[in-house]
């Protein structure tokens, strides 16, 4: 899989661009702030309909206009397809593909899948457990739309339920119809948000123990005298799945839904489900955050991209692989490994501020972005394009 055109419309910093890009390395190269994330970030978005950057759309639009447009065009193993994105500051995004509009923007899902690498991979290890739930979220949902609708349906339902919360302890207090009303609605909202929680969980699970085995394997390749490391899915709650099957998790849900419900209405917050779970990144018998050394730290992220890339493999495609200025924050041995494992990737794209600190071995293109600033305001631009070895 590789992109062959990417075209982007007032998308943060780039009021236009527009890519031919090959199966092969590609370096853009400028310094800090001048756009070259951006591109990255534009593919990335495409493919998970989720920026690595930040949780809104409103600052992936250019300032002082409604809506950005990113377009690409992806080859995979002999079948073209364009995919667009209309993303919108305020509203629905809309999509379409080959030109044709798409019902939602996750019908775009599965034509582009990617994995990258970039200085924030860091948090999936030392940060909170939402960044390790956005990873894992981001694997199933390159997948395809089914689980992303459920994902949609299980946040909507949660937010309902959340308001409602907020509101039940007072309603209980007045008693009547207005209690009775109370606890049959929070009846209602627990039984949707157990089966859907159950079909958010089931799929994490699945993700989740295909993926340990190639992380494993990659962690025990970076730092093969360390100890082993492995992944635990940590439900909130008190729950535990003894399978991944999404009706029994349903009913471990509910019952926790219901064991907790004095609690919940005490507190007026959800405590139990997806939206709370943590995934353990485990060295030894020991969680990794709060005693991993800074390198160790290192390693077990740049393992769960690596395990990443290979569970995509293992399902017959090969993702655009994309390095967002990691090689400044690897020490030698770490970027010996990485330049070894990305040698095989049929599209490699890679953002560098400094050009000295991309490996001699990695070859291709380097294309360097520049920024300016006029009238019109300040945008990035791109200012040469040559080959590894020479101009064009």
């Amino acid at each position: 899989m590789f992109v062959r055109e990417l075209h982007l419309r007032d998308f943060r910093s780039w009021r236009a661009v527009d890519l031919d890009l090959r199966p092969e390395p590609t370096v853009f190269t400028g310094r800090n702030g001048f756009g070259k994330t951006n591109l990255l970030e534009a593919l990335f978005y495409l493919s998970t309909l989720r920026s690595h950057r930040v949780s809104s759309d409103a600052p992936l639009v250019h300032a002082g206009v409604s809506s950005a447009l990113v377009t690409a065009t992806v080859e995979n193993d002999g079948r073209e397809l364009t995919a667009e994105l209309r993303i919108n500051a305020e509203g629905a995004n809309k999509a379409s593909i080959n030109t044709s509009p798409a019902r939602r923007p996750r019908d775009l899902l599965g034509i582009l899948r990617t994995v990258l690498f970039a200085p924030e991979d860091l948090s999936l290890v030392r940060g909170d457990p939402s960044d390790r739930r956005r990873f894992i979220d981001e694997l199933v949902a390159q997948r395809g739309p089914l689980w992303v609708a459920a994902r949609a349906d299980y946040d909507r339902v949660l937010r309902q339920r959340a308001a409602l919360l907020k509101t039940a302890a007072a309603a209980l207090r007045r008693g009547g119809d207005q209690a009775a009303s109370v606890i049959s609605t929070l009846d209602v909202w627990d039984a949707q948000l157990a089966d859907l929680g159950g079909q958010v969980t089931s799929a994490r699970l699945q993700v989740l123990a295909e993926l340990e085995p190639h992380f494993a394997r990659s962690y025990a390749s970076i730092a093969p005298h360390s100890r082993p490391a492995t992944l635990r899915y940590r439900a909130a709650g008190g729950a535990e799945f003894p399978s991944a099957d999404a009706a029994d998790i349903r009913d471990i849900l509910a019952a926790r839904l219901v064991d907790l419900r004095d609690k919940e209405i005490e507190r007026g917050m959800c405590l139990v489900g997806p939206h709370r779970d943590d995934i353990d990144i485990v060295l030894g018998k020991d969680v990794a955050k709060g005693f991993a050394s800074h390198g160790e730290s290192w390693s077990l992220a740049l393992a769960l991209r690596l395990g990443s890339v290979e569970l995509t493999r293992a399902e017959g495609v090969e993702p655009v692989i994309m390095l967002d200025d990691v090689f400044a924050e690897l020490d030698a041995k770490r970027r010996e490994k990485l330049v070894a494992f990305t040698a095989g990737a049929e599209q490699l794209l890679i953002t560098a501020a400094v050009a000295e600190d991309i490996p001699a071995e990695i070859g291709g293109r380097r294309i360097h972005v520049d920024v300016v600033e006029d009238e019109e305001g300040r945008r990035s631009t791109i200012v040469a394009d040559e080959s590894a070895g020479g101009a064009e």
